[in-house]
């Protein structure tokens, strides 16, 4: 199991699932970030948090709390 968190900068993924609950699963939804939808890892923070990403043409910045509740393939 492949978390956002573990992917190293410039490589594209594809999210297989959402962990984590409520407000917080809920927002990271609203984000775009869904299943199935590709995420390009753009940059990662020299101490890895913020991690920048862009999904569905839109560039974000994700904390690493949140990049652990993503899981990519």
């Amino acid at each position: 199991m492949k978390t956002l968190k573990e992917v190293p900068c410039g490589e594209t993924v594809t999210v297989k699932k959402l962990t984590g609950d409520g407000p917080v699963k809920r927002r990271i939804m609203d984000m775009g970030i869904t299943k199935g939808v590709q995420i390009f890892v753009r940059k990662v923070a020299p101490l890895g948090d913020p991690v920048e990403v862009t999904v569905r043409g839109y560039e974000l910045s994700l904390r690493k709390a949140d990049a652990t509740m993503i899981e990519v393939e």
